[in-house]
């Protein structure tokens, strides 16, 4: 799935959130990125609009620019004519440029994906489990990467940039809720599996808790709708993920934006927010009606479950998501609230608009309510998501450094 495209900024636009450039010796690094990611960002751009928008001198952007060119990270497009004065040559990514493998450990499917430097999904493998073992994901990783690994060049090993991870935080925690016993999912506490890849593949490796994975690839991917919101992701469990000042705050274990153990009010009495707006419950609500919830984890559309099973669960998800953002916005003023998740896009929208009729019976009474809007990345979040961050490691900026630079 190819990034998302904003306008070109106008000569007096700052470069997103405030980043701008520096024109110090020794930033050189630091300043390829910023360029690299205003080019991602906008999808093309001359000399002078990065310049413009990052306050670096033409020299220095020139420099860069010939630099990544030389790398194979840039490209120059078409040329501009119509303008006074010399056309101007847009740059561009080269898609070839760099690979980046994602992998979603999920609590019924494993999924590993290869992507270009573009954002475009060379090649994907899928299998679906009872559930997660550390040994069978090893197995088909290092399987996955030897198949995925055959659709590039030959030459193009050393632009593997590495291999991201998005799982659960703390999966063994779920046994019960998977429906086995806690022993079987107790390898996963005494494994390492980031290393354990590592070793295997010989690639960098990083690890991100899934939903989180989820809203970082809202912000590489997707149409980021502002600097602060905060993001919900449902799957089997539901998760989510905070965005402040453009980027994904992981808190000190890497697991804030845990909504999911959110509590929040139901017809029972207090349940955690996983308890009534996760898939998990919307598979037991299609199963009680005497129909086949598989559907469900093969594919995230197509789906065809009986509607007052849908409706029944949608009612339960749609009020529990709307308490869980009502209570996170008297916290941080989010102006905008996201939800995506593993479902077809017109399940999406009716849950979307449950929530916005939720939150509208809630007492907000010294609270802005908060827009509640669709994710644009969809199902397959987590996995972009994870191929998102040997790409943010290796080649963008951190925005939340830029601001405290600045």
């Amino acid at each position: 799935m190819p990034p998302a495209q904003s306008p070109v900024p106008r000569p007096d636009e700052p470069a997103p959130f405030g980043a701008r450039g520096s024109n110090q010796s020794g930033m050189r690094a630091h300043n390829e990125r910023l360029v690299l990611s205003l080019v991602r960002r906008h999808g093309a751009l001359s000399k002078a609009e990065i310049a413009r928008s990052t306050g670096l001198s033409a020299q220095t952007v020139s420099v860069i620019m010939r630099e990544l060119e030389a790398e194979g990270l840039l490209m120059k497009g078409e040329k501009v004519r119509g303008k006074v004065g010399q056309p101007s040559v847009p740059m561009r990514l080269v898609p070839g440029g760099a690979y980046f493998f994602g992998l979603k450990i999920g609590r019924r499917t494993v999924e590993l994906i290869l992507l270009n430097f573009t954002g475009e999904v060379m090649g994907r493998r899928r299998a679906a489990h009872r559930y997660p073992t550390p040994d069978s994901t090893v197995s088909f990783v290092t399987e996955g990467v030897a198949a995925l690994r055959d659709l590039l060049p030959d030459d193009a090993g050393d632009r593997i940039a590495g291999l991201g991870i998005a799982m659960p935080f703390l999966l063994w925690d779920w046994a019960r809720s998977l429906g086995m016993d806690a022993e079987e999912m107790e390898g996963w506490r005494r494994r390492d599996i980031g290393a354990e890849l590592g070793d295997h593949l010989d690639m960098p490796v990083f690890l991100q808790n899934d939903a989180t994975s989820a809203c970082g690839a809202e912000l590489v991917f997707g149409g980021a709708p502002a600097r602060d919101f905060l993001y919900f992701y449902i799957g089997t469990f539901i998760g989510g993920g905070v965005v402040l000042n453009g980027n994904v705050f992981a808190g000190a274990t890497g697991n804030a934006g845990a909504l999911g153990s959110m509590p929040v009010p139901t017809s029972r009495g207090v349940q955690q927010l996983i308890d009534v707006a996760s898939l998990s419950g919307l598979e037991a609500e299609v199963i009680a009606s005497g129909a086949n919830a598989d559907r469900i984890w093969e594919s995230a559309e197509g789906w065809s479950l009986p509607d007052d099973a849908v409706a029944r669960w949608i009612d339960g998800a749609s009020e529990g998501i709307a308490y869980a953002a009502t209570a996170a916005a008297s916290i941080v003023d989010f102006p905008i609230v996201m939800v995506d998740g593993w479902m077809p896009r017109s399940l999406r929208a009716r849950l979307v608009q449950a929530t916005r009729d939720a939150l509208e019976r809630i007492d907000l009474k010294g609270l802005e309510p908060p827009a509640i809007v669709e994710g644009t990345v969809g199902a397959d979040a987590r996995t972009l998501g994870a191929a998102s961050l040997p790409l943010s490691e290796r080649y963008l900026v951190d925005n939340s450094a830029l601001l405290r630079a600045g």
